[in-house]
């Protein structure tokens, strides 16, 4: 239903009568076909109040040189087809063009080149319409077009709702669907990672629905829209809410999607307010026109960047547009107002302006019209009418159809003298092609708008790296984003209360990583490695063990290599004075089997020292058991030597004789045996093995000897035990028998200290982490041992040493006879 409230009477041979204004023909050629054009060569339309007495008229007060440069190329086109011989032989074209302002003069202006009559009265139907460039007004159009099966191209209608053909089916348009130059901008976006931008569009179902459109494309993109907001140019209230939020906002992309019309003054309004740091992405309605640039727009508009229709060359159209005078068109109102409005002049008499001539030059004239560098948008109203004309030429050899027209139109398939190929698919539309543009503005706020591309939307986005590496040069990309991509060593989170562009980022977890921007997730580090600083790789995790090379190893060490000097010592002076009673006394071969098994005591703690291997391992266990064994069996010898050396003072015993060397050494051996035994099962069955301990901590890896068999480990210290606790308990009974040097309480003391360390070994061993385990273990056989060594040995090295009167025969007669008195 129009939506002008028409009153449309049809007669029985279908022909429709206008009640209401007409007279909307501008100009017209008759021919032996007929085809139209609707234009707004005038605009801003007035109405005339006549008070209810008549249906109101309008006026227009404003004159639109671009239309008539529309106009006239039509005019251009159809001469030219007239004169090519090839195309609708014997038969010239002829056309009616329309003029209206506003939605309801233009449908008006339809029907009447619907109606089919000339200037004269004369009933020549046309046969298709080229029109119009707003896409409103051919959405309008349409509805009743399609009616009555009446074709209709347009030359600049871009909608993309236009190519729904279940509600548009006789729209065909030679300028691509704003569906293709959408895309385009997303892809734009994409590029140059502008992820939070600002949409401004004015009112128009060109912009409403582009923008529509351009925020689905967007979001399938992962583009954020921080804002849209519509433009009203009666609305003081939009252009505040636009002011405001252009300078609060925090993305630096704003897509002005908005009709040449609103642009201009949107633009003119926005220069007092200081708008600066945005970068401005132009729809192509707008984005070529450079006369929309000054100097106070430059913070606007530099660097202005968008899809353009691509400009050509159309031979001969340049000098027949400058080439108008009144008198080629002496009808025509619009002509006329059009050049006093360039030429500041009036064909009728006035006192305050010149007279035109009609003969003044167009090339002097700096205008849309007269701006015939290169074409654009005329290009496809030569296109439009070319198009109408193969159609036509195709419909002389067949006839087909209720309208034939229609049908042949939906056919064509042609290249033009320029070298633009023209076929429509089966939603009327036409191949794309944009070029890709940026605007310089100089110092004197004049603009060079540079054509960065030349090229098919499919090239382009194939090659956009290619195409737009350029405008890197021209000026520094801004960054357009909500929120910097998450780097690696972080995850990306979405904030379900922000628009997507607007997410979080989190530092990944202890032992997770993400070596990728914007990570969903972070990832775990296998078990053997862990996350680097930035936890943005899995480095491998840092191996402890006691090694020589670290203090606390390289102490422990020197302290074993004393504690063998020493012991050393002790045997060189032991060895030296072996004839000596006090060495003597008490069996001097368990002294110095016992000065031995010390010395290997201090040198099993260098097998726990150094990264542990599966020899080290077996062999640091074993020689610490079997060493020890062999200490406490001397140690134990020594104490049963002297409870039996007592006994034998007593009358009628003879222990002495059954425990001689013999039987101690067999005493000592047996017990070594026995560890001896218990450690070839345990290496047997299941020995100690290199092991690498990542549960007690989670960034480094422990190498530690595995016990193997924890049964064998607790049976050979078990034993140790055994031996240590029985060997404490026979000296603590000795401890006050009489002897010369007091052995029994030296043994007493000394095994005291041993089952003191070893006592407190065990909670240090299990709760100690890591290398302070083995260096735990360590002390334990050093200070054990040096303390077997200090207690038994020291005092007799001091009497030897110091005390060398003691040392003798007769000494040892006097003690013995004073303690038995």
């Amino acid at each position: 239903e129009p939506k002008n409230k028409l009153l449309l009477h049809l007669s029985e041979n279908q022909s429709c009568t206008l009640i209401g204004q007409t007279g909307f023909m501008e100009f017209s050629k008759e021919g032996d076909l007929m085809i139209g054009g609707v234009f707004s060569i005038s605009s801003t339309r007035k109405r005339v109040d006549n008070f209810y007495q008549s249906l109101p008229d309008t006026y227009c007060t404003k004159l639109n040189d671009r239309e008539l440069k529309f106009a006239r190329t039509m005019i251009f086109t159809v001469e030219e087809i007239n004169r090519d011989a090839s195309l609708l032989p014997g038969l010239t074209l002829g056309y009616r063009l329309f003029n209206g302002c506003g939605s309801e003069n233009l449908l008006r202006a339809t029907v009447e080149a619907m109606n089919g009559k000339d200037s004269d009265g004369c009933n020549k139907k046309l046969l298709a319409l080229i029109g119009h460039s707003s896409s409103g007004v051919s959405n309008d159009m349409n509805y009743m077009l399609s009616l009555f099966s009446f074709p209709q191209v347009s030359h600049l209608s871009t909608c993309s709702c236009l190519s729904e053909n279940r509600l548009y089916p006789t729209f065909f348009r030679t300028v691509p669907s704003d569906r293709f130059q959408i895309h385009g901008l997303v892809q734009l976006m994409k590029y140059f990672d502008w992820r939070w931008v600002g949409v401004i569009y004015s009112i128009g179902l060109y912009s409403e629905s582009g923008t529509a459109e351009f925020v689905k494309e967007a979001s399938k993109e992962g583009i954020c829209v921080e804002y849209v907001l519509p433009f009203r140019k009666t609305s003081s209230k939009s252009l505040e809410l636009i002011v405001e939020t252009l300078k609060v906002s925090t993305s630096k992309v704003v897509l002005l999607f908005s009709s040449l019309f609103y642009t201009k003054s949107l633009l003119q309004k926005l220069e007092p307010h200081n708008i600066t740091g945005k970068q401005w992405i132009g729809s192509e309605s707008w984005i070529t026109q450079s006369e929309m640039a000054s100097d106070q727009r430059k913070s606007i508009l530099q660097g202005a960047i968008g899809f353009a229709l691509p400009r050509t060359s159309i031979a001969g159209l340049g000098d027949f547009l400058l080439s108008l005078k009144p008198s080629d068109e002496p009808n025509s109102t619009m002509v006329k107002a059009i050049w006093e409005e360039f030429f500041d002049c009036s064909f009728s008499p006035t006192n305050t302006s010149t007279m035109c001539t009609g003969a003044e030059d167009l090339q002097t004239v700096s205008a849309a019209y007269t701006d015939v560098t290169f074409f654009r948008e005329e290009n496809y109203v030569y296109k439009a009418v070319y198009s109408l004309a193969h159609a036509l030429h195709s419909l002389l050899k067949c006839y087909n159809g209720s309208n034939p027209v229609l049908e042949h139109l939906k056919l064509v398939n042609f290249t033009t003298k320029n070298g633009a190929k023209v076929a429509f698919d089966e939603n009327g539309d036409s191949g794309a092609q944009y070029d890709l543009v940026n605007w310089q503005i100089k110092e004197d706020g004049s603009v060079t708008v540079i054509l960065m591309a030349k090229t098919t939307l499919f090239y382009l986005l194939c090659n956009l790296f290619f195409l737009l590496w350029v405008v890197f040069l021209l000026y520094q990309v801004p960054r357009s984003v909500c929120r910097e991509p998450c780097p690696p060593g972080t995850r990306k989170a979405i904030n379900k209360n922000r628009p997507i562009c607007c997410f979080d980022c989190f530092e990944c977890p202890e032992g997770t990583i993400s070596n990728q921007t914007n990570a969903p997730e972070c990832l775990m580090c296998p078990p053997e490695l862990w996350p680097n600083e930035k936890r943005d790789a899995c480095i491998p995790k840092p191996i402890e063990y006691l090694s020589y090379e670290e203090i606390m190893g390289a102490i422990l060490a020197a302290v074993c290599i004393v504690c063998v000097f020493f012991a050393l010592l002790i045997s060189i002076i032991f060895i030296t004075h072996k004839e000596t009673p006090i060495v003597r006394a008490n069996n001097s071969e368990l002294s110095f089997l016992l000065l031995f098994s010390l010395k290997l005591c201090f040198l099993c703690s260098l097998t726990f020292i150094g990264r542990p291997t599966e020899w080290s391992c077996m062999l640091r266990h074993t020689a610490f058991g079997i060493t020890f064994v062999l200490c406490i069996s001397c140690v134990l010898g020594k104490t049963i030597l002297v409870l039996i050396a007592f006994k034998s003072t007593l009358p009628g015993n003879n222990a002495s004789k059954r425990f001689g060397p013999i039987q101690q050494r067999i005493c000592v051996l047996t017990f070594t045996l026995i560890q001896i035994l218990i450690c070839i099962l345990w290496l047997t069955l299941n020995p100690p093995f290199p092991y690498k301990n990542m549960k007690h901590y989670k960034e480094k890896i422990i190498l530690e000897c595995a016990l193997g068999s924890p049964v064998g480990f607790w049976a050979v210290l078990g034993y140790i035990a055994i031996l240590a606790i029985l060997c404490f308990i026979l000296a603590f009974l000795a401890r006050k028998l009489p002897d010369s040097f007091n052995e029994a309480k030296l043994i007493t003391f000394s095994m005291l200290i041993f089952c003191a360390v070893w006592m407190t070994f065990v909670p240090a061993y299990v709760s100690s982490p890591g290398k302070f385990t083995v260096a735990v273990e360590i002390f334990a056989i050093l200070s054990s041992s040096f303390g077997l060594l200090v207690c038994i040995f020291v005092p007799k090295c001091y009497i030897i040493i110091f005390r060398p009167e003691q040392n003798s025969k007769k000494f040892m007669m006097a003690r013995k006879q004073t303690k038995t008195f």
